[in-house]
C-alpha cells in the first residue's frame, strides 16, 4: 500500500471514531476559542456530502480551521469547489460560506471580512508555511 493510501485510510479510520462524539458537541469551541468541529462538505468528485473532523478557532461568528496536509485534504478541495457549506459546533448546525486559502492559488481575501478577521486572514496567509492550507468559515446572514 502507497504512503499517500496508508494516509489516507489512517485519517479515515480515525474520522470514524471522532466524528459522531464531535457533531454531538464533544470538545467544541465554546468558552474556549479552540476545539473540534465537523465540517460538511461536498465531495468535488462524487457530489456527496463529506463530514470531517477539524481542530478550529473561533472569533465571533467566524471559524478558522486549517491543514498541513493542505494538497492532499480532500475537504480543501471540496471547499475550493463549492464554498456553500455547513459545519456542526457545540451540538448544533451552522449555515456558512467558506473562504479557502490554499497552496498555488492566488490570495484575495473578501471585502465582507470584518476588519480584525480580514487583518487575521492576511497574517495566515502570508505566513502559512508551504503546503498549508486554511478557511475561513463565514455565517451566512
Amino acid at each position: 500500500m502507497s504512503l499517500s493510501k496508508l494516509e489516507r485510510e489512517f485519517f479515515r479510520k480515525l474520522n470514524a471514531v471522532v466524528e459522531p462524539a464531535v457533531r454531538m458537541g464533544f470538545a467544541s469551541p465554546r468558552i474556549a476559542p479552540a476545539g473540534l468541529i465537523v465540517l460538511e462538505s461536498v465531495g468535488f468528485k462524487t457530489g456527496q456530502t463529506r463530514r470531517t473532523p477539524l481542530a478550529a478557532m473561533r472569533l465571533g461568528n467566524y471559524v478558522f480551521v486549517s491543514t498541513v496536509r493542505g494538497e492532499r485534504s480532500f475537504w480543501v478541495k471540496n471547499l475550493q469547489k463549492q464554498p456553500r457549506t455547513r459545519y456542526y459546533r457545540g451540538g448544533s448546525l451552522h449555515e456558512t460560506r467558506a473562504f479557502v486559502v490554499g497552496p498555488g492559488k492566488q490570495y484575495r481575501r473578501p471585502k465582507s471580512l470584518p476588519t480584525l478577521i480580514g487583518r487575521l486572514t492576511d497574517a495566515f496567509a502570508e505566513y502559512a508555511p508551504p503546503g498549508w492550507a486554511f478557511a475561513v468559515l463565514m455565517p451566512l446572514k
